[in-house]
């Protein structure tokens, strides 16, 4: 196998289970098994001209290439999902050779057997919660819109105009009023997410809560509240899809969003800590 080595994920042996023949990864290349001490990397052979230091670099500045070579990359890891627990490594982990990819292996065999220890029959859960609510359209706002400089009265005497000062307290009455309401519904949704991380933190072995979504990036409508990773064994996937599905809807504003499953990207690092 020429070329550099890029490595998908590391995994206990398959034994007789083997990867989709069709499969093919990073630069079309299907995946093959590199077993060392017990431990299997799941590699590809890659073109240095594109994956070498600087090529590299350059290529990963590339928004399209860097698109298709991640879902290649993930086409991967969701096959070895599906008939193991992989350990997956971080986007563009190459190696000069076979060798590079033993030595690493072993540098850190410890850390990926208590890893693939952890993760073993289980997988990665992610639920989102989006508030949609509508914002007060920027008419509103306006106090000419609104009536906020108050109304005018002509004197049929003297012609001279006099201004209702009520209508203008009324109005700043009525912008508190809105702020507080708009204020009330964030806080609703805040406590929900809270609810729901508890309740399905208690049902999953562990449990990751990452940074708000960009919406620039994600291009997901309302604002991101909750963005959270669940570990679950394989064998209550289905109790715990079922516990998310039953809190559709229950907030009028909310929308939660269930992905997975995945392999355990987030619990892939030290216990404690977010993974790669």
């Amino acid at each position: 196998m020429s070329g550099l080595r890029y490595v998908y994920a590391i995994c206990r042996p398959l034994g007789s289970t083997t990867l989709p023949s069709q499969l093919t990864g990073v630069a079309g290349v299907p995946p093959k098994q590199l077993a060392h001490h017990g431990l299997v990397a799941i590699v590809s052979a890659v073109p240095e001209e594109d994956f070498s230091e600087e090529p590299l670099k350059a290529h990963l500045e590339d928004l399209d290439w860097l698109s298709a070579t991640a879902r290649a990359h993930q086409s991967v890891i969701d096959a070895l999902t599906v008939v193991t627990s992989p350990l997956p490594l971080r986007l563009a982990t190459v190696f000069r050779d076979d060798s590079g990819v033993r030595t690493m292996m072993e540098t850190q065999e410890e850390t990926f057997r208590r890893t693939l220890d952890r993760i073993e029959g289980r997988v990665e859960w992610g639920v989102k919660v989006y508030a949609e609510f509508s914002e007060s359209s920027e008419a509103s706002d306006s106090p000419r819109s609104s009536g906020a400089s108050g109304s005018t009265e002509v004197s049929e005497d003297t012609g001279a105009k006099s201004v209702k000062v009520g209508s203008g307290r009324d109005y700043l009455r009525q912008r508190r009023q809105q702020r507080r309401a708009h204020e009330d519904k964030w806080e609703q949704a805040e406590e929900f997410a809270r609810r729901l991380h508890g309740a399905l933190s208690r049902f999953a072995e562990d449990a990751r809560i990452h940074a708000p979504q960009n919406p620039a990036l994600s291009r997901a409508s309302g604002r991101n509240v909750l963005n959270a990773a669940y570990l679950v064994p394989r064998a209550e996937s289905e109790e715990f899809v079922e516990l998310v599905d039953r809190t559709k809807g229950d907030e009028p504003g909310l929308r939660v969003e269930l992905t997975g499953p995945w392999a355990a990207y987030s619990f892939s690092g030290p216990a404690g800590q977010e993974g790669a």
